[in-house]
């Protein structure tokens, strides 16, 4: 049986699993643009995420229609177990394990399983983002999904969940879900003031929808090229002035000298007296921040609870 999630999370530090890490990244976009290709649009590229689930991470419920049937699918990371899950309304689905699976066989996998069950599916084999020089379909360089790490991130990402959650329930207003983003794997939650952001000159078109309305976003992140380990972040956009001279909480939290991004490191968290009320506090201390520079409603964005 997996340890209590109500416990701390565990260590995860990036050196030991990156390239676990960098596998499960392209597996995710995989899914990521298979939602994408069959969800209705939402507002903010929300259709396009997956979220954390019992066992993993998951799509929830995507629908399709094909010629000879229509019906809803979903695939699931099963973290617990190291494979892959697909499943429909139908009554069909497939699994494949992950241990050692090279990324073109994982796209193969999916895409061919998809089709045999009555789902075509085409989607773009560019990764996003990525410094690959393979497409996605073509890529086995990487090819490492260890077990003990792959169990590890998951009790992560259902404890950071739960938090955000509970984070989430102390506002009033218009927020997302909470929810992975496959293209930068954080998984993030946002609190919006209602208000149109003013448009991003040259930006591109998921940029503009992305940040189409004023924002305070937080999230958690395993650790990239740039931050070489687990981290928690929050930023506003756009940028109010005077926003990183305001205070942020516990001490180990800081702003970054460009961007207006607070920072605040995943072991500082997992290692304090309390790891929730830790990462409360700091979500809370961003968020004054941004609404407070902003100038948002910030009592009447407040719950009960907030």
């Amino acid at each position: 049986m997996p340890e209590s999630i109500e416990e701390a999370p565990p260590a995860l530090p990036l050196e030991e699993w990156e390239d676990t890490k960098e596998t499960l990244h392209r597996f995710a976009q995989i899914v990521g643009k298979v939602r994408l290709a069959n969800a209705p649009f939402m507002n903010h590229w929300w259709h396009a995420t997956l979220y954390v689930g019992t066992r993993g991470l998951t799509t929830g419920p995507v629908p399709y229609s094909a010629p000879h049937a229509s019906g809803v699918f979903e695939v699931v990371f099963d973290l617990l177990e190291n494979r892959l899950v697909v499943s429909t309304s139908e009554d069909d689905g497939f699994h494949f394990a992950l241990d050692d699976l090279p990324v073109a066989r994982f796209y193969s996998g999916l895409i061919g399983g998809l089709a045999m069950l009555g789902i075509p599916v085409s989607i773009d084999a560019r990764p996003f983002d990525l410094p690959d020089e393979q497409a996605l379909d073509e890529n086995v360089l990487h090819c490492v999904c260890d077990r003990e790490y792959v169990r590890r991130y998951w009790r992560t990402l259902v404890w950071v969940d739960g938090v955000f959650k509970e984070f989430a329930g102390r506002f009033n207003g218009k927020s997302s879900p909470v929810h992975l983003f496959w293209h930068s794997f954080d998984l993030a939650l946002g609190r919006f003031s209602g208000r149109p952001a003013p448009p991003r000159e040259g930006a591109d078109p998921v940029t503009r929808e992305a940040y189409s309305h004023e924002v305070i976003s937080f999230g958690f992140w395993p650790g990239d090229r740039t931050v070489r380990e687990p981290t928690f972040y929050s930023y506003t956009a756009p940028e109010p002035g005077g926003l990183t001279d305001q205070p942020l909480r516990p001490d180990a939290a800081y702003w970054t000298p460009e961007g207006g991004t607070a920072l605040l490191a995943y072991e500082a968290v997992r290692t304090s007296e309390d790891p929730k009320e830790t990462l409360l506090a700091f979500m809370q201390s961003a968020y004054d921040a941004g609404a407070k520079t902003a100038g948002w409603d910030m009592e009447a964005f407040r719950t009960r609870t907030g």
